[in-house]
């Protein structure tokens, strides 16, 4: 892999994960915040990640990349090929930073925002060469996740980004238009609702819902998608015969899905459900479980 020089915009747990990333595979990176404690404390926030990721034997421990913490973004886009937006989730602020970011990258840097769900037009709205950026969205954590969902309107850009992110390990899928959520997050979210409306119901409760996923179709998902999943349902005749035979019964389970409200009583109801299915571990306890199973899962993936 070519080493490129890239910037991170954004410090947080997004920020984190990518430049790890980045660095792991020999990158240089050039990291802005506007938060002075965010900045100064990536270097070793990235420890964990980059430790992970040599677990994975991704990258070359000998060879990794050079970081600069940057105290403007301006100071960060100089010289760059690429620059990974991830500023919160909100359009002004995306808008005004890239006014700036426009101004002091190079003419031929990708520009691409890690946003969860708003879509390409209403960020590139105010730019003035919207052709080089891109929505760039990673599952969280980036360097474990292999997901990148791209969408841009210049082929060319799209294209050098795709390539960019696959030399990174990632695994990417492009979207045919704007969509709000891009593509996982609207399936995870229409997954959630259905979650969340079975436990305001009374079905089951939190702890029972997600074993329900994480022993069934969750598994399952791992390593076939949810077309394909069905494909395989309907036995030799494929899909075809699912529809034909089991579609009518897949329309009565959607018509009995609910639409629940985040009323205070629902929420209530999950924030007890979740806390009784952490059993007294911190968020620091649980995101180092979830990540070592999410190794074990990489591990035995490569191996297949």
């Amino acid at each position: 892999m070519t080493q490129m020089k890239l910037a991170v915009l954004g410090c947080g747990l997004i920020g984190v994960s990518w430049t790890a990333l980045f660095l792991a595979h020999g990158h240089d990176v050039m990291v802005w915040d506007p938060d002075p404690a965010a900045r100064n404390s990536l270097a070793d926030k990235s420890a964990l990640p980059l430790a992970q990721l040599a677990e994975l034997g991704q990258g070359d421990v000998h060879r990794r990349g050079r970081l600069t913490v940057c105290a403007e973004p301006e100071d960060a886009v100089q010289g760059v090929d690429l620059v990974q937006e991830n500023a919160p989730e909100k359009v002004p602020l995306k808008r005004a930073l890239y006014a700036r970011v426009e101004v002091a990258a190079p003419a031929g840097a990708i520009i691409a925002s890690s946003t969860s769900s708003l879509v390409w037009s209403d960020l590139a709205e105010d730019m003035t060469y919207p052709g080089r950026f891109v929505t760039a969205h990673p599952f969280n954590p980036p360097h474990l996740m292999p997901l990148v969902e791209l969408y841009g309107r210049d082929p060319v850009t799209v294209q050098r980004a795709e390539s960019f992110y696959r030399d990174l390990g990632r695994e990417t899928v492009r979207l045919r238009r704007d969509a709000v959520g891009h593509i996982a997050n609207r399936l995870a979210s229409a997954l959630w609702r259905e979650a969340v409306n079975i436990v305001a119901e009374g079905i089951a409760d939190v702890s029972e819902v997600d074993a329900a996923l994480v022993h069934g179709p969750g598994l399952r998902w791992s390593v076939v998608g949810a077309h394909m999943a069905y494909h395989l349902g309907g036995g030799p005749g494929g899909m075809a015969h699912y529809l034909s035979h089991l579609g009518p019964s897949q329309e009565r389970r959607w018509s009995t899905l609910g639409i629940p409200r985040l009323t205070p009583e629902v929420c209530d109801l999950l924030i007890a459900g979740v806390d009784m299915e952490a059993a007294g571990r911190s968020v620091a306890e649980l995101e180092a479980s979830r990540d070592a199973g999410l190794i074990a899962a990489l591990k035995a993936r490569n191996v297949a």
